[in-house]
């Protein structure tokens, strides 16, 4: 995949111009026929456009030599009052028809930006932010869109006319033609300098629009914590400092567009001062007459404004085209599944690779580790989640996961706890996928569902919020899964029970109510491994105990790995890994960790004692 490299930072990346225009031309399939017919309908409207110069010279000439009459003149000027209709239609339809179809492959492109955006892996959106992705579906597809008035005539009319009107200056006398020639380099020079510093310089605007974008976003997002800190006047100054990078980067913009409209000045007085010069000649010397030299001056006149239209047209079009390229570059990224299938296949291939006797010594590491997994000392037959040396660390900055080797059998409940910094949520993350490790591998079933301290109600009814999770849920199922998380009490939230509006605008919900509801979508979505990442934790203890039997409601039955932030719900898991500076320190059920007096048993004292305290309140 023909994919640039983004400019600024973790930016998503950005599509290079074969990979652009190869999605454009899919998107394309189903109206190349209609691109045809509009191209022959441009070309047959720009024809007729050509008789009224003709006419002019015709009527000169009949004037000059004295033999033309009032019936000429009305003549000349039905023909030419019947071809501006004429070519007006054909415009109209001409431009009609190109703006349906472009508008029509764009809104198909939106919806692949958008679709692809929902699956795309998280740590690319966290790595770049939000506001990148944000800033490519909104201003990005603004500009493609907005271009459209300015760059479709442009596109499906104006070079129609170049190429009709310097065949008709050839048919009237070559050196009419070559005269307008000779000028043409400068018309290239103007449009290689441009090529060479416009895309760069509106790349670098749009990115300077992504990362404005991002520091709203996380302004607002944030809102109460920067008023909890104190923080509105630094978020206010990183607003300003990146406003102005917009502005200055659009200031770069608007000075390339003016020095390319003085370079296409400069062109067309050159293209009129030639035809000039090569009309008296040739009528000096009786091979041309005025009547021609006027033909030729009007088919100049007409073919420089669409020349320079189309070169200062492609200011709009280099802008559209560096927009429509960063939608490419999102829509080419392999998705969440897309990957994992590559990974998956890639670790395969590696396995596939190994000697046999590497290949039996594994197994009996994994037969061992299993023996281990199991509390009763019974040997699994499947392994639902399998790490080998996993190592990660977040850009450049020091390591957090270092060598982690787990076994994770299927249909168990595993418990990860360990002081705050050990490692547990990025361990969490490179689990399901949300990041990938630097090193070593990691196997884990393709329906995988997380859920964080952090969970959102989206803004729509009940029903809305659970069946994104399980479109073809009925309503049934989803009263179920309310029940079996202990959330039935939202269904008497109003009367509309399931149509019952929450979220932004809607009827607000406590902590404890948004887990409950987070659980029970993901309850609807079944997955083979569910992780909850202190996906409990926010509530508060006077729903502690509720959240941990709706936690365990939902574990039933599947695989499950939990991040515990209450020792209590780990002691009901199956087993328990301790971690401590980025590397497991030790495993064992909740019996096991207490009789060998480490780190885990030093854990659960201060819990315990933290309990009895608030107990004492």
């Amino acid at each position: 995949m023909n994919v640039a490299s983004a400019a600024t930072g973790h930016a998503l990346p950005v599509a290079g111009g074969r990979t652009t225009a190869g999605e454009v031309w899919r998107l394309s399939r189903g109206h190349r026929l209609r691109l045809a017919a509009v191209g022959l309908a441009g070309i047959l409207s720009t024809a007729v456009d050509l008789i009224p110069p003709v006419a002019i010279g015709y009527l000169v000439d009949r004037v000059q030599t004295g033999t033309g009459d009032l019936g000429t003149v009305l003549t000349v000027t039905g023909v030419m009052a019947l071809s501006a209709v004429l070519g007006a239609a054909g415009t109209a339809v001409t431009i009609a028809h190109a703006t349906r179809i472009y508008h029509t492959v764009l809104a198909a492109l939106r919806e692949r930006l958008v679709s692809r955006a929902m699956l795309l892996p998280r740590h690319l959106v966290e790595r770049a932010g939000t506001g990148d992705l944000i800033s490519r579906s909104s201003d990005d597809v603004t500009a493609v869109a907005d271009a459209a008035p300015a760059v479709i005539p442009a596109l499906t009319v104006t070079a129609c006319t170049i190429v009709v009107s310097l065949a008709g200056l050839a048919a009237l006398e070559w050196p009419y033609a070559a005269a307008f020639a000779v000028v043409l380099p400068v018309y290239a020079l103007a449009m290689r300098w441009y090529l060479r510093i416009g895309p760069r310089v509106y790349r670098a605007e749009r990115a300077a629009m992504s990362a404005r974008a991002q520091q709203i976003l996380e302004s607002q997002r944030g809102h109460a914590t920067v008023l909890g800190f104190g923080l509105a006047e630094r978020r206010h100054r990183a607003v300003l400092t990146d406003s102005w990078g917009v502005a200055v980067q659009s200031i770069r913009a608007r000075t390339v567009q003016s020095m390319l409209n003085a370079r296409l000045n400069l062109g067309e007085c050159l293209s009129l001062a030639a035809v000039l010069v090569v009309g008296f000649v040739l009528v000096d010397h009786g091979l041309s007459t005025v009547g021609g030299a006027t033909t030729a001056m009007l088919l100049v006149l007409r073919l420089l404004g669409p020349v320079n239209q189309l070169l200062f047209v492609v200011d709009t079009l280099q802008s559209a085209l560096a927009s429509l390229s960063r939608m490419v570059g999102v829509v080419t990224i392999p998705t969440a599944e897309e990957a994992d299938t590559s990974t998956t296949q890639a670790d395969q291939a590696d396995e596939a690779d190994q000697p046999a006797q590497a290949d039996k010594a594994d197994e009996a590491d994994q037969a061992d580790q299993a023996d281990q997994a199991d509390p009763a000392g019974a040997a699994e037959t499947a392994t639902a989640v399998r790490l080998r040396g996993v190592a990660f660390r977040y850009a450049d900055g020091p390591s957090v996961l270092d060598g982690i080797d787990l076994d994770i059998p299927a249909g168990r409940h595993i418990a990860i706890v360990g002081p705050s910094g050990a490692g547990k949520t990025t361990l969490a993350s490179v689990i399901a996928a949300v990041h990938r490790p630097e090193g070593g591998t990691v196997t884990r079933p393709s329906r995988t569902a997380v859920i964080s301290q952090e969970v959102h109600v989206f803004a729509g009814t009940l029903r809305d919020n659970l069946t994104l999770a399980a479109p073809d849920a009925t309503d049934g199922d989803i009263r179920a899964a309310l029940e079996t998380t202990g959330a039935a009490d939202l269904l008497e939230l109003s009367a509309d029970a399931l149509d019952t509006v929450v979220g932004t605008g809607g009827h607000p919900l406590t902590e404890a109510e948004a887990q409950q509801l987070a659980l029970a979508r993901l309850l609807l979505a079944d997955p083979e491994l569910a992780i909850l990442d202190e996906a409990t934790a926010e509530a508060g203890s006077a729903h502690a105990e509720r959240l941990d039997r709706a936690s365990e409601a939902v574990l039933a039955g599947r695989s499950g790995i939990v991040i515990a932030h209450r020792l209590s719900q780990a002691a009901t898991c199956d087993r328990i890994v301790v971690m401590d500076a980025g590397r497991v320190i030790e495993t064992g059920t909740h019996d096991e960790l207490l009789t060998a007096d480490g780190t885990y048993a030093r854990l659960w004292a201060v819990w315990q004692a933290g309990q009895q305290i608030s107990a004492s309140r």
